[in-house]
């Protein structure tokens, strides 16, 4: 029994890419606007575009792209 771990792989390693304030924070805090890249600090417009950009790419590797990997 082999079950899809593509799916699983991709979405773990987009939400550790993802965190805001790891390797950078879209859009930047304290009142800027601007990038900022390993800060990790964080705010609520910062989580909400990191969220937007994470599900986008976990949709398009998962169903345009459709990346498998089999265990087994």
């Amino acid at each position: 029994m082999s079950g899809d771990w593509g799916p699983v792989l991709i979405a773990t390693a987009f939400f550790v890419v993802m965190l805001p304030g790891l390797i950078c924070e879209i859009p930047g805090g304290g009142g800027r606007g601007r990038p900022e890249f390993h800060s990790m600090k964080t705010n609520g417009i910062a989580m909400f575009v990191h969220t937007v950009i994470f599900f986008a790419f976990c949709a398009i590797f998962m169903v345009a792209v459709g990346v498998h990997v089999y265990a087994g």
